[in-house]
């Protein structure tokens, strides 16, 4: 299956960022955009890819123990940016460090797993909002987030994503996120809570 780990705004601070997408849709040029899919808004902290079947109880077992070692922490959705010409997203504040420990982990745990993972490379908290295929000026949708600061809330657990891809050849069609497993942060026992 296609996996990562990852944390969920709670629907609060989406629809705070929903609205401020709703007025970066109004831009000039931005239907040229391909934007993200409100349901699966979330912050990528390992990306594991295709990871075969009898692998994936022990990266939990590993990602349960990154959780528990990893305590709640504050965030909030702030400002944007850009990863090359291809990529717009919303940035985060608050817990950013522990936010980053926790990416490590999450990304150690695929290792040890047996994961095959591509190079570490520095984490950089996003949050997906659109992405073009081909080169797009995304410097005044980056000015337009400039201002935005969503409110603060609790980043409580670690959750493991399915990630499916579209197969119906739908134009502008939408990946579907699935949460196959959770644990709390920090939690004293560590056993997964159902995906609901």
């Amino acid at each position: 299956m296609r996996i990562f780990a990852a944390l969920l705004p709670p629907a609060d601070a989406v629809r705070e960022l929903a609205r401020e997408v709703d007025e970066l849709q109004r831009m000039p040029g931005a239907d040229t955009l391909r934007w993200t899919g409100r349901p699966g808004w979330h912050f990528t902290l390992a990306f594991y890819g295709e990871v075969a079947d009898d692998l994936v109880p022990g990266l939990s077992e590993r990602l349960e123990r990154a959780a528990r070692r990893t305590g709640p922490f504050p965030l909030a959705l702030r400002g944007g940016g850009h990863f090359g010409d291809r990529a717009l997203w919303a940035g985060a504040a608050g817990g950013i460090e522990t936010m980053r420990l926790l990416a490590d982990r999450a990304e150690a745990a695929g290792r040890k797993a047996g994961v095959t993972m591509e190079e570490h490379r520095h984490y950089r908290p996003h949050l997906t909002v659109a992405r073009s295929r081909v080169s797009a000026d995304l410097k005044p949708y980056v000015a337009a987030l400039d201002s935005f600061a969503g409110s603060a809330w609790t980043v409580g657990e670690l959750c493991l994503v399915r990630s499916n891809l579209p197969v119906s050849g739908v134009p502008r069609e939408q990946p579907r996120y699935e949460t196959v497993a959770s644990w709390p942060l920090g939690a004293d026992d560590g056993s997964p809570r159902a995906a609901g």
